[in-house]
């Protein structure tokens, strides 16, 4: 029978290699590794630094360009209600608000409007945009919602489309303000 009570674990050939660790490997084989040497530098160049806050800016750039992009998809959803009333899938009353097209083609081009100010908006920095936006981007959910018979595929979409916007300015949207200030 063996011994049970002692196993190898490697622990002494660890402690072993670690008295000796020069021995490991010949000076030959020592080679720096490109991020332990710094790269040559010219004259007039300056390393970049990015900011720590830079991290979200590009969930905002987002917010803001998805924001006005969604605008001009909610105003030709607004025109094609507007200008031609059979072309969805049911008729007005078959909504979850039963609403004429008409009426609702007047709601998309309205929040179509807000959407592409409030991107600008989000776009060029202004604090009141985050809030409105978000605000803005639940209204469009809401409408694209109750609106999801006429258009389901396409309802869905903008709704999975509003919810990142919504992300993106609730959660980075403080990263744009320190950079502004």
């Amino acid at each position: 029978m063996t011994d049970m009570g002692r196993r190898d674990t490697g622990a002494e050939a660890q402690e072993k290699g670690a008295e000796i660790p020069e021995q490991a490997s010949p000076p030959s084989e020592t080679v720096t590794s490109p991020k332990a040497a710094p790269a040559a530098r010219g004259p007039g160049e300056a390393e970049q630094v990015r900011p720590a806050a830079a991290g979200g800016l590009g969930w905002i750039m987002y917010a803001g360009a998805v924001l006005i992009v969604a605008g001009v998809f909610e105003g030709i959803w607004g025109l094609t209600a507007l200008l031609r009333t059979t072309y969805f899938v049911v008729p007005s009353t078959g909504l979850v608000v039963s609403f004429n097209y008409t009426g609702w083609g007047w709601v998309h081009v309205g929040l179509a409007v807000l959407l592409v100010l409030t991107g600008l908006a989000v776009l060029a920095g202004q604090r009141w945009a985050r809030y409105v936006g978000i605000c803005v981007a639940a209204l469009g959910m809401i409408a694209n919602f109750l609106t999801l018979a006429a258009f389901p595929f396409w309802s869905l979409v903008m709704i999975a489309i509003d919810v990142l916007v919504i992300y993106a300015l609730a959660v980075h949207g403080r990263e744009m303000e320190r950079l502004r200030a």
